[in-house]
C-alpha cells in the first residue's frame, strides 16, 4: 500500500483552502490516499509519501505559514515528491501569472534543497468584504480556473503515483 499524500495549504481568507480541497479530491479520485491539513497544523511528515503545498501570495511573498512549513520541513521535503501551487494574480493574464511565478520561484530558491516535481500558479480571489482599507475598495474578482486546477491535479497525481514507493502491508 502506498503512503498517503499530504495536501497542505496556507491561506488568509480561505480560497487557497478551497483549491487545496479540490486538488485533494482529484488526487483521491485518481486512487491516491490523501490527507488535507492547514500547514500551520502539520507536525510530522513521516507518514506521507508526498506533499502538495498550496499558498496564497501576498505582497510578492508566499503566506508566512507556507514559508515556515518549507523551512521547518526542508530536509524531509527534499527526500519525497513535492508539488507546489500558489494563488495570487488577479487575472490569468500572461504578465500576471509570470510575475507570480517569479515570486514563487524566489521563495523556493530560499530553500534550495527542495526541487518540486511540479509547480503551478492559479488566479486568486479578491473579496473586498474580507479585506482592510485600502484593499477593501478593490473590485471583487475570482480568477480561479477550476478546469486548469483539476488538470494540474491530475498531472500531479500521475507524477506522484509514479514516484511514491509502495510499502508492504505489515
Amino acid at each position: 500500500m502506498a503512503p498517503s499524500i499530504l495536501v497542505t495549504y496556507a491561506t488568509k481568507h480561505g480560497s487557497t483552502r478551497e483549491v487545496a480541497e479540490a486538488i485533494a479530491g482529484t488526487l483521491s479520485d485518481q486512487g491516491l490516499g490523501v490527507h488535507v491539513e492547514p500547514a500551520v497544523d502539520v507536525d510530522d511528515l513521516s507518514a506521507y509519501g508526498g506533499v502538495v503545498l498550496g499558498t496564497a501570495l501576498y505582497m510578492g511573498r508566499p503566506h508566512a505559514d507556507a514559508r515556515r512549513f518549507l523551512k521547518r520541513y526542508h530536509t524531509a521535503l527534499s527526500a519525497i515528491p513535492v508539488a507546489i501551487f500558489a494563488m495570487g494574480p488577479r487575472t490569468t493574464g500572461t504578465d500576471d501569472v509570470a510575475g507570480s511565478k517569479k515570486q514563487l520561484d524566489h521563495a523556493l530558491a530560499a530553500v534550495s534543497d527542495i526541487s518540486p516535481i511540479s509547480t503551478a500558479i492559479f488566479g486568486g480571489v479578491v473579496d473586498p468584504a474580507k479585506l482592510q482599507f485600502p484593499f477593501s475598495h478593490m473590485e471583487a474578482s475570482d480568477a480561479r480556473d477550476w478546469t486548469s486546477i483539476e488538470a494540474w491535479a491530475r498531472e500531479v497525481a500521475a507524477l506522484l503515483d509514479a514516484r511514491v514507493p509502495i510499502t508492504a502491508a505489515s
